[in-house]
């Protein structure tokens, strides 16, 4: 599956999406905090190919630690949020390239504090879904977890930034099911012109 036409998205000085090369990411499993430790996994990853790094943002320490790593690696640095929208903010004003978010983990006003930090900054987010946190609600509706039930769940996850007024987004759909991964993409490729995050959970 190629798309040449999808919407172009800048992290930092790397631009995916529409016809541009695929990037490939890797993530760090070290704590963010530990500079040392983290840049040095990380310039190891760009020896191996790497061209963009995704590291943990879980505390306020880990988002202040991003301005010192960005000094000292090569490629764009995503910061991985998963709870609480001010490590979001706190990430992007330490020079963050990117965010993924889930914006069913953050609540409706907190979501835009973020969304609006991000738009001033320009900044993209990432968005999507995986098949271990699909909401019961449409695993009961598809009778079980489904490439169409994962389509569902991002797309609305998408509309919940698109509504608030955001579209530098890229969508991510994962699946331990390779199978279900890989329809999943097929589906949604019918259905938007984001670029699409590749890659399959544990």
């Amino acid at each position: 599956m190629y798309r040449d036409n999808t919407k172009i998205i800048k992290i930092g000085d790397k631009l995916i999406g529409g016809g541009n090369p695929i990037m490939i990411q890797s993530m760090t499993n070290t704590h963010t905090e530990d500079v040392e430790a983290t840049v040095k996994q990380i310039l190891r990853l760009e020896k191996a190919g790497c061209d963009i790094i995704r590291c943990t943002v879980p505390t306020i320490e880990a988002a202040h630690a991003i301005k010192e790593i960005k000094k000292q690696i090569h490629i764009p640095l995503v910061a991985d949020i998963h709870f609480d929208y001010k490590m979001a903010i706190a990430a992007m004003e330490n020079g963050a390239d990117k965010i993924r978010i889930n914006p069913g983990n953050i609540g409706s006003t907190d979501k835009i504090k973020a969304v609006d930090v991000a738009k001033s900054r320009n900044i993209p987010i990432r968005v999507g879904v995986n098949s271990g946190s699909l909401e019961k609600d449409i695993v009961e509706k598809y009778n079980g977890v489904t490439a169409k039930g994962l389509v569902e769940s991002a797309l609305d996850k998408v509309k919940i930034i698109e509504d608030l007024g955001y579209d530098n987004l890229v969508i991510s759909i994962k699946s331990s099911d390779v199978l279900m991964c890989v329809k999943a993409h097929e589906l949604i490729a019918e259905q938007t012109n984001y670029p699409l995050h590749v890659g399959i959970t544990e």
